[in-house]
């Protein structure tokens, strides 16, 4: 195929004001995903866009498993839907009161704020 570029999990953008931390979400116009390594602004960064990754979230967000997530871009964490947030994926586990993470599967789709 002459036209076929690369599976599409992981895509190359430009890192942001500031430039990324390996691990962190990153949000570029419609496109969600987690940089694979910390780099410097302007600088060439992977992201994956799919796959099962640990988030994450405010302590006192409770999530069930299989609840669908999105992503505040101010907090820099995963959450609830609500106005103003990105969904990105579901959650593949429940996170309760306390604690920090949630485990997520993206779902590598263009997303938009709610």
């Amino acid at each position: 195929m002459k036209t076929f570029i690369q599976p599409g999990n992981i895509i190359t953008v430009v890192a942001p004001v500031g430039g990324i931390t390996a691990s962190q979400g990153l949000l570029i116009g419609g496109l969600f995903g987690i940089a694979t390594s910390s780099i410097l602004q302007g600088e060439d960064v992977e992201i994956a866009v799919t796959g099962v990754f640990d988030m994450a979230k405010a302590s006192a967000t409770v999530i069930a498993q299989g609840d669908q997530v999105a992503w505040d871009d101010t907090a820099k964490e995963i959450a609830l839907p609500a106005v103003g947030l990105y969904p990105v994926g579901i959650a593949t586990t429940a996170a309760g009161n306390g604690v920090t993470m949630v485990r997520v599967r993206l779902d590598g789709v263009t997303t938009a704020a709610a």
